[in-house]
């Protein structure tokens, strides 16, 4: 694991760096989990081997730094991992965001869209969080009402079938989460999906076949994004079918 310190801050993320001469995929992780926990076993795959490939924990979450006085909103991400891509001296790089991490790197391709050779997300939020979303359901509490119920959650996670997501959780900044989640609420001028339809380069968008029916299955085509299926998974297709969802981002490349 490598670390690398936030310009103008004291503040590091860590990420694991696995070589390879092709084109680094950059892997950013969704809202309660870390790429160290969810895409070392992917990035591993033969499919991949040809790449050099980077897999970033968030600040807040994960092995990284866990400041107090960071603000957890999507924008500030992307900033610094635009940074992150400059001092790496990554001149091209294909972004993979899941969830919450795919409007991060819908942001990001915002700050330095002529770096990103590609960008393939999986269920990546590009309207405003509803009812149903894990960040919609954090973003209804208040800040100290949520650092004090995240034990609860948690435990809940653990007695059901999201043991997992508890595993993750568990080592998120209670204030980086809730942040995130709020700020997943906001309804904005120029929202993810507009950005997302903006860019030129190739756009992947992966779907969970349990997540399906969607409008968006339909929708996305018409402004020429690809889209794909992972198969007996639904949003947790890291976990649910990591095999499959190699497959299909291999498929993407």
């Amino acid at each position: 694991m490598q670390e690398y310190t936030i310009r103008n801050t004291n503040y590091k993320i860590r990420y694991n760096d696995f070589c390879g001469e092709g084109l680094p995929i950059i892997f950013i992780h969704g809202l309660g989990c870390a790429s160290s926990f969810d895409y070392v076993e992917i990035a591993s795959k033969k499919e991949f081997l040809g790449h050099r490939r980077i897999l970033v924990d968030l600040l807040g979450a994960g092995y990284s730094d866990k400041p107090l006085d960071f603000i957890y909103e999507v924008k500030n991400h992307a900033k610094y991992l635009s940074e992150f891509l400059e001092d790496l001296g990554l001149e091209q790089v294909i972004v993979f965001g899941h969830s919450l991490g795919g409007a991060i790197a819908i942001e990001l391709c915002s700050l330095c869209e002529e770096k990103i050779e590609r960008l393939i997300l999986t269920e990546p939020n590009l309207d405003p969080a509803t009812k149903g979303r894990t960040s919609w359901a954090v973003a209804q509490y208040t800040e100290e009402n949520y650092k004090k119920s995240i034990t609860r959650l948690i435990q809940y996670c653990e007695s059901g079938k999201n043991t997992m997501w508890a595993a993750t959780l568990k080592n998120w900044l209670p204030e980086a989460a809730y942040q995130i989640s709020r700020d997943a609420v906001v309804v904005r001028e120029n929202s993810w999906r507009s950005l997302l339809y903006s860019y030129n380069v190739p756009r992947y968008f992966i779907f969970g076949e349990k997540t399906l029916p969607s409008m968006d299955f339909e929708e996305l085509p018409k402004h020429n994004i690809t889209v794909k299926v992972v198969k007996n998974a639904g949003h947790s297709m890291a976990w649910e079918n990591p095999e499959e969802l190699v497959e299909v981002i291999s498929s993407c490349l």
